[in-house]
């Protein structure tokens, strides 16, 4: 991970986010799991992020992303709920039995430099610890 460079500032923002589907339902396997990743990769491209670690379990999403110093928080966990909630449930009718796709929870954290690489490490062995 390298700081972000621009006319008037140097940054690293990097974000450990933590979301699940509604209900904690067991939904993310599968097809449906392969889409979402793709749809994450689509929407960290679109906004100039990066992301560094993600894995998808059955029943909630783990990723660790660097992101811009313009965008706040809680935006980067909207795009990237919103946008997948919005496809998902338009290609997987199975989907729109729930009343939404993600709970409006989230948890969210800020890792510098020096913890990076134990949340990369951490979210990198989540299978382990199933």
């Amino acid at each position: 991970m390298e700081y972000q460079h621009r006319s008037n500032q140097v940054a690293m923002i990097n974000y450990h986010i933590v979301f699940c589907p509604k209900y904690r339902r067991s939904i993310l396997t599968g097809k449906i799991k392969k889409r979402l990743e793709e749809i994450m990769n689509d929407v960290a491209q679109r906004n100039g992020w990066e992301i560094i670690s993600k894995e998808v379990m059955p029943d909630h999403v783990h990723l660790f992303v660097s992101a811009d110093t313009q965008t706040r928080p809680h935006i980067v966990v909207k795009r990237f709920k919103g946008r997948s909630s919005r496809f998902l449930r338009n290609e997987f009718p199975e989907l729109l039995k729930m009343p939404t796709l993600w709970t409006h929870s989230y948890f969210i954290s800020t890792a510098g430099n020096v913890s990076a690489s134990v949340i990369k490490r951490y979210i990198e062995q989540q299978w382990d610890n199933v």
